[in-house]
Protein backbone atom coordinates (compact mmCIF):
# COMPACT_ATOMS: atom_id res chain seq x y z
CA UNK A 1 0.00 0.00 0.00
CA UNK A 2 1.20 3.31 -1.08
CA UNK A 3 0.51 6.89 0.09
CA UNK A 4 1.65 10.14 -1.51
CA UNK A 5 3.48 12.69 0.19
CA UNK A 6 0.11 14.89 0.53
CA UNK A 7 -1.85 11.83 2.12
CA UNK A 8 1.43 11.14 4.29
CA UNK A 9 1.88 14.94 5.77
CA UNK A 10 -2.02 14.54 6.29
CA UNK A 11 -1.78 12.26 8.58
CA UNK A 12 0.80 13.33 10.68
CA UNK A 13 -0.81 16.94 10.95
CA UNK A 14 -4.04 14.71 12.87
CA UNK A 15 -1.41 12.90 15.07
CA UNK A 16 0.52 15.81 16.32
CA UNK A 17 -2.72 17.56 17.00
CA UNK A 18 -3.73 14.80 18.87
CA UNK A 19 -0.32 15.10 20.36
CA UNK A 20 -1.21 18.67 21.57
CA UNK A 21 -4.47 18.10 22.72
CA UNK A 22 -2.61 15.25 25.32
CA UNK A 23 -0.29 17.61 26.49
CA UNK A 24 -2.82 20.58 27.08
CA UNK A 25 -4.50 17.72 29.38
CA UNK A 26 -1.49 16.53 30.81
CA UNK A 27 -0.59 20.11 31.95
CA UNK A 28 -4.20 21.14 33.03
CA UNK A 29 -4.63 17.85 35.38
CA UNK A 30 -1.12 18.50 36.56
CA UNK A 31 -1.72 22.03 37.54
CA UNK A 32 -5.02 21.10 39.42
CA UNK A 33 -3.44 18.38 41.21
CA UNK A 34 -0.74 20.45 42.70
CA UNK A 35 -2.74 23.14 43.90
CA UNK A 36 -4.59 24.35 46.75
CA UNK A 37 -7.20 27.67 46.37
CA UNK A 38 -5.90 27.87 43.28
CA UNK A 39 -2.45 28.54 44.36
CA UNK A 40 0.86 26.32 43.91
CA UNK A 41 1.91 23.56 45.87
CA UNK A 42 5.44 22.40 46.36
CA UNK A 43 6.44 19.27 48.20
CA UNK A 44 9.51 18.48 49.96
CA UNK A 45 11.84 17.91 47.10
CA UNK A 46 10.75 20.75 45.24
CA UNK A 47 11.84 22.62 48.23
CA UNK A 48 14.99 20.83 48.52
CA UNK A 49 15.83 21.90 45.75
CA UNK A 50 15.00 25.54 45.03
CA UNK A 51 16.15 26.45 48.75
CA UNK A 52 19.12 24.30 48.36
CA UNK A 53 19.07 22.81 52.00
CA UNK A 54 18.84 19.90 53.42
CA UNK A 55 16.22 17.46 54.78
CA UNK A 56 16.77 18.28 58.52
CA UNK A 57 16.74 22.17 58.06
CA UNK A 58 13.51 21.81 56.09
CA UNK A 59 11.94 19.77 59.42
CA UNK A 60 13.76 22.36 61.68
CA UNK A 61 11.80 25.34 59.90
CA UNK A 62 8.15 23.50 60.20
CA UNK A 63 9.03 22.59 63.49
CA UNK A 64 9.30 25.96 64.58
CA UNK A 65 6.84 26.95 62.98
CA UNK A 66 8.43 29.52 60.47
CA UNK A 67 7.12 27.47 57.44
CA UNK A 68 3.66 26.54 57.08
CA UNK A 69 2.98 23.44 55.86
CA UNK A 70 -0.05 21.18 54.80
CA UNK A 71 -0.33 17.66 54.91
CA UNK A 72 -2.15 15.70 52.02
CA UNK A 73 -2.36 11.80 52.65
CA UNK A 74 0.33 11.77 54.27
CA UNK A 75 3.07 14.28 52.23
CA UNK A 76 4.11 17.44 52.69
CA UNK A 77 3.35 20.49 50.92
CA UNK A 78 3.88 24.08 50.59
CA UNK A 79 1.80 26.71 49.50
CA UNK A 80 4.22 28.93 46.76
CA UNK A 81 3.29 32.19 48.64
CA UNK A 82 4.05 30.74 52.21
CA UNK A 83 7.62 29.61 50.83
CA UNK A 84 8.17 33.36 49.54
CA UNK A 85 7.15 34.67 52.57
CA UNK A 86 9.57 32.64 54.33
CA UNK A 87 12.70 33.56 52.10
CA UNK A 88 11.45 37.37 52.99
CA UNK A 89 11.35 36.87 56.68
CA UNK A 90 14.82 34.70 56.78
CA UNK A 91 16.90 38.07 55.19
CA UNK A 92 18.65 40.06 57.20
CA UNK A 93 18.18 43.07 57.27
CA UNK A 94 22.19 44.71 56.09
CA UNK A 95 24.30 46.75 58.81
CA UNK A 96 23.95 50.76 58.33
CA UNK A 97 26.95 52.23 57.52
CA UNK A 98 27.79 54.58 60.50
CA UNK A 99 28.27 57.91 59.95
CA UNK A 100 31.85 60.06 61.56
CA UNK A 101 29.30 61.87 63.64
CA UNK A 102 28.27 58.48 65.13
CA UNK A 103 31.57 57.36 66.03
Amino acid sequence: MNIDRMEFIAWMERIMDRFDILNEHINDVQKLRNTIDGEELLDNQDLLQMLKISGRSLQRYRSSGKLPYYTISGKLYYKLSDVHQFIRDSFNNPFKKMTKSEN
